[in-house]
C-alpha cells in the first residue's frame, strides 16, 4: 500500500526547486498515480490534513517530497501544496 502514493511523491519532489508552489485538481493527481484517490479523498478534508505519522501514507507522500497543504477546496476537487 505504501508504493500506492510513491508516483505523487516523486512527482512533487521532481518540481523544479524554483518552484514554490503548485495546485492539482483531484484528476490530476489520480493521472500521477495512476490510480484513483479513496472516496474519503472527495469527502472529507480530514483525510488530506492527517499527521505524517501512523498509516496516513497519503500525508507522508508529500511531506518526505518537502511539501505540505497551504489550501484545498473538497467540493471544487483541488490542493494546493506549498514547498516547506
Amino acid at each position: 500500500m505504501a508504493g500506492k502514493y510513491m508516483p505523487l511523491e516523486n512527482y512533487l519532489r521532481d518540481l523544479p526547486v524554483s518552484q514554490k508552489e503548485v495546485t492539482l485538481g483531484f484528476g490530476q493527481i489520480e493521472r500521477i498515480l495512476n490510480n484513483k484517490l479513496p472516496s474519503s479523498a472527495y469527502e472529507d478534508q480530514r483525510w488530506w490534513e492527517h499527521e505524517t505519522e501512523g498509516n496516513h501514507i497519503n500525508t507522508r507522500a508529500w511531506a518526505n517530497a518537502g511539501w505540505k497543504i497551504e489550501s484545498l477546496d473538497v467540493s471544487k476537487k483541488w490542493v494546493k501544496f506549498v514547498r516547506v
